[in-house]
């Protein structure tokens, strides 16, 4: 399976999104000044910017753990900010999930657990959980780590589980907030070939921030922020 530009479906659609952050009792910082963009199923977005150009920010608007002050977002049709947050919880264990640059694995559960938790969460029988989880660990090469903690683990194989874990519900769009950002050179390249074969085998759609341009040469599209704004892509 291979993606498509001709035949691109909008799986999600930001409008005009806008988010500020007080500082103190009288200043506050807008990061977006009024950002739209769409994400396409199937494809591989990264997004870039200086670093204090608000691409975290967006990224954790579009991956509803943050909500913007205003604009409007889209998944398949569906009003996600008319969401109740228990709802919108719900939402997202099934539909998204995240990666980010450092691997927020629970240090006390094997690389099988960690990857289990989510799809616990989401009430599915243990049998079947475990079953998924190690196929996934098998997937990105850690068939023989599933019992080891992360403190057993090399960063690779961190950022590895990470993204097992995050694939675990069989998400519509995986977003990654700088993944090979706390890599050496070959775990880096083995993350990005992860990533495209992910991409080409399953036709998975990622979202991801980076500043490392070989990550940025397996997108589809680039779009880059600048002071809050979409000034490319």
């Amino acid at each position: 399976m291979n993606y498509n530009p001709d035949e691109k479906q909008i799986l999600m659609r930001a409008l005009d999104i806008k988010k500020s952050y007080i500082i103190d009792n009288k200043n506050s910082l807008q990061v977006l000044k009024g950002i739209s963009l769409e994400v396409f199923e199937g494809e591989i977005l990264e997004i870039i910017g200086a670093s204090g150009a608000g691409k975290s920010t967006l990224l954790h608007i579009l991956g509803t753990i943050d909500r913007p002050d205003e604009g409007e977002l889209y998944f398949e049709g569906r009003n996600l900010l008319s969401m109740k947050d228990e709802e919108l919880s719900k939402f997202r264990n099934k539909n998204i999930g995240f990666v980010f640059q450092f691997h927020h694995l629970l240090p006390e559960f094997s690389a099988l657990e960690n990857v289990i938790i989510p799809m616990m969460i989401s009430g599915k029988d243990f049998d079947e959980c475990r079953m998924r989880a190690i196929e996934l660990l098998d997937y990105v090469g850690l068939g023989e780590r599933l019992n080891h903690k992360p403190s057993e683990l090399s960063g690779g194989e961190l950022q590895r589980v990470a993204i097992a874990r995050a694939l675990v519900n069989s998400p519509k769009v995986i977003f990654a907030d700088e993944p090979t950002g706390n890599l050496d050179t070959q775990n880096s390249q083995n993350i990005i070939q992860l990533i495209q074969n992910l991409n080409k085998d399953f036709l998975q759609t990622f979202v991801i921030v980076t500043h490392n341009p070989d990550l940025v040469n397996i997108a589809h599209r680039v779009m880059e922020i600048k002071d809050g704004m979409l000034i490319s892509g």
